[in-house]
C-alpha cells in the first residue's frame, strides 16, 4: 500500500512539473502583432480565433449519444468541416459559407477523385439604410436568407460576429456603419431622418469604444501599417543639425531681446 502511494505521488509530481514547461502556443498577436493596441487584438480574436456558427453541418446539442443497435454510449464530438476562403470571398459577402475540399466517388468501380464544393454565387443589389447607399455585391442564397431573417442588411451586418461575417468587405462595411453611428454622421441634410435612423440602430454601439471602432475590420497588415504611421508621428528623435539649429536660433533671439531692452533701461535711469 505504501509503495502504491509512493508511485502515485511520484506520478502526480511529475505531471505537475510538466505543467511548468507548457508554454502557450504562439500566434500572430503575440509575435509581430504584440505592439498593436488591445482594441485591434479584441477584434482579431473575434475574427480569427473564435469558432464560427456551423454552416455546412448540423451541430448536435446533446453531450452524449446512444447507439440504438448496440446500446453503446459515446460522447458527442462536433468537429467543424474545414473551409477554404479564397481571395474572392473577401470581395463579396458569402454568409459564412466557404469552399469545401474533399473527395468524390463518381463511378462505383473506380477510385474517388479530389473535388471542390463551391457556394452558389450571384450578384445582388443591397441597400444600407445607415450609409444610404445601394451596392452591387456578390452573395449567396444563405446571405439573402440571413438579411431577410434579420429584417435588413444593416441589422445583419451589425448583429453578426466577425467570425461569422468572415469577409473583409463585410467587416469594412460594419466599421463604416459603427463609425457613422458613433459620430452621428448620417443624413446631415435631413435632421428628422438622422434621428430616426440613429435611434433605430444606436443599440449596436454598446460594447464599442471609439478606439474599438477605429481598429475594427483591419487586416493584420493594415493594422501594422497604421501602427507604424502612429509611431512615426510620435517619434521625437531629430537629427542633431536640427537640434543645434533650433538652439542657435533661440540664443540669437534672446540676445536680440536683451539688446532691444538696454536703451529703455538707460532712458529710465
Amino acid at each position: 500500500m505504501l509503495k502504491q502511494n509512493h508511485i502515485f505521488n511520484k506520478n502526480f509530481l511529475f505531471l505537475q512539473a510538466l505543467k511548468l514547461y507548457k508554454f502557450p502556443k504562439p500566434n500572430i498577436l503575440t509575435e509581430e502583432g504584440a505592439r498593436l493596441p488591445e482594441a485591434f487584438k479584441k477584434f482579431y480574436r473575434e475574427w480569427k480565433f473564435t469558432t464560427p456558427s456551423p454552416v455546412h453541418y448540423q451541430e448536435n446539442q446533446s453531450k452524449w449519444v446512444r447507439n440504438e443497435v448496440t446500446g453503446e454510449v459515446k460522447i458527442v464530438q462536433n468537429i467543424p468541416i474545414p473551409l477554404l476562403f479564397p481571395p474572392e470571398s473577401h470581395q463579396g459577402i458569402w454568409g459564412g459559407e466557404g469552399v469545401i475540399k474533399g473527395f468524390q466517388k463518381r463511378q462505383r468501380l473506380k477510385q474517388r477523385v479530389p473535388h471542390f464544393w463551391v457556394p452558389n454565387l450571384k450578384k445582388s443589389a443591397i441597400y444600407s439604410e445607415i450609409l444610404n447607399i445601394t451596392m452591387s455585391v456578390t452573395v449567396t442564397e444563405r446571405t439573402i436568407d440571413l438579411i431577410i431573417e434579420n429584417k435588413g442588411f444593416d441589422n445583419y451586418i451589425l448583429g453578426t460576429k466577425a467570425c461569422d461575417l468572415q469577409s473583409s468587405l463585410a467587416l469594412k462595411l460594419k466599421q463604416k456603419m459603427l463609425k457613422a453611428l458613433y459620430l452621428k454622421d448620417l443624413y446631415n441634410d435631413d435632421p428628422l431622418k438622422k434621428e430616426e435612423v440613429y435611434n433605430k440602430y444606436k443599440h449596436f454601439l454598446e460594447g464599442y469604444t471609439e478606439e474599438d471602432i477605429e481598429w475594427y475590420g483591419l487586416t493584420i497588415d493594415e493594422a501594422l501599417r497604421k501602427m507604424e504611421a502612429i509611431e512615426k508621428d510620435k517619434r521625437t528623435d531629430k537629427p542633431l543639425k536640427v537640434v543645434f539649429r533650433q538652439e542657435l536660433l533661440s540664443q540669437l533671439m534672446e540676445q536680440h531681446e536683451m539688446q532691444s531692452l538696454k536703451p529703455k533701461e538707460e532712458e529710465g535711469t
